[in-house]
């Protein structure tokens, strides 16, 4: 192997790494900062202070070393397992949900190509995007459902009436709202005729943004994306009132703190999905940022500022919902999916075939013989 061969291999190997630091960062590492913001967003939402008075030799920093205190509580936790409970299928839900997560965040581009040219060879391009897939939103689907097995098999392993009853919910809204989700995501298969994330971000950014073109599936994703990250007022598998914690009531130390973990990097997960898929990812609105910005480093980190601005709207508009909502009852739910959401998604899925049958051509025709939003 020439030496071309390995610095190659060191270069494109040195990018993996710092984008799997990035995605590790953008999930895991915002989880302390969601549960402040969480709390504090209720404080303001309820019109009370929140966590404000946990500090660190006297320093409280507006409650930002409370998200410490629990994680260090987390860790130095009694880990209790049930005694008649499955152990090894105890010990793997919890790891199941964070694979889950991790998995999708790979295939979601948070900023333009990066092309890196050393003297005498050639240019290698290094896309913001861990894994670039041609069919990647399928993968999207399929392993954004690992959070509902790691529910289904945290509740029946552990031998709780109130955790397979958890578990049990936690099914019936994926089997309700998975289908929903599918429905919602075609319509825009249709309209950019392609099921790669990377080609729907640039396609966006050619023409108008997924909301504009398919707002009621905007919505219908809005909807379940909610519902399927099972906080409330969609919280079934979990609910207090009901069924005690459901699913993780048998779970404490860092087995409960990984379910925890979990929900809170699913909310980015979706969150980022709803920005790439529908908000036009990293882009700006009417703006090709590649084209007015040479300098190719500004211009990525300009690209990744607008994707986490619009994942972070999102972010606080799940905290927003959750403390100003009631929890649902289960049947109400169930009736949602069905009965509302499930129609209206193949409505749209009829209206958006007939539109791009007759009149999407002539409408693309339009946008690009006037450059209004391509390059």
């Amino acid at each position: 192997m020439g030496s071309f061969d390995i610095i190659d291999i060191l270069i494109l190997a040195a990018a993996a790494l710092a984008k799997i630091g990035v995605i590790l960062t953008l999930t895991l590492g915002m989880v302390p900062i969601l549960t402040w913001l969480e709390r504090r967003g209720a404080g303001f939402i309820q019109d009370r202070l929140g966590p404000n008075r946990t500090s660190i030799f006297g320093i409280a920093l507006f409650g930002l070393i409370q998200p410490l205190a629990d994680a260090v509580k987390l860790i130095f936790k009694e880990d209790i397992q049930p005694r008649n409970a499955d152990k090894f299928l105890f010990n793997f839900a919890p790891m199941l949900i964070i694979f889950g997560v991790i998995a999708t965040f790979s295939v979601i581009p948070f900023g333009p190509d990066i092309t890196i040219e050393l003297a005498g060879r050639d240019p290698i391009t290094i896309p913001l995007q861990l894994a670039d897939i041609n069919a990647g939103v399928v993968f999207v689907l399929a392993f954004s459902s690992f959070a509902t097995y790691a529910i289904l098999l945290g509740g029946w392993a552990s031998n709780n009436k109130y955790s397979i009853l958890g578990a049990l919910r936690s099914s019936a809204q994926m089997i309700s709202y998975e289908i929903t989700m599918g429905l919602s995501l075609i319509g825009l298969f249709m309209m950019f005729g392609t099921v790669s994330i990377n080609e729907i971000v640039q396609g966006q950014g050619q023409f108008l943004w997924g909301i504009v073109w398919q707002p009621i599936g905007f919505i219908l994703f809005l909807v379940s994306a909610m519902i399927e990250s099972n906080r409330v007022p969609f919280d079934m598998p979990e609910a207090d009132s009901e069924i005690v914690a459901g699913y993780h009531t048998e779970y404490s130390s860092m087995k409960f703190a990984m379910y925890f973990m979990g929900e809170y990097a699913a909310m980015v997960v979706l969150s980022a999905l709803i920005v790439t898929l529908f908000l036009g990812g990293w882009q700006l609105p009417f703006v090709d940022i590649t084209q007015f910005i040479e300098n190719q480093y500004i211009c990525a980190l300009i690209g990744f500022s607008v994707f986490f601005g619009k994942v972070f709207f999102f972010l606080w508009f799940f905290v927003w919902t959750r403390w100003t909502f009631p929890r649902f009852r289960f049947d109400q739910i169930m009736r949602l999916g069905w009965k509302v959401l499930f129609p209206l998604g193949l409505l749209n899925l009829l209206v958006t075939a007939l539109f791009v049958l007759y009149f999407w051509d002539k409408v693309e025709t339009f946008f690009k013989n006037f450059s209004i939003f391509a390059g």
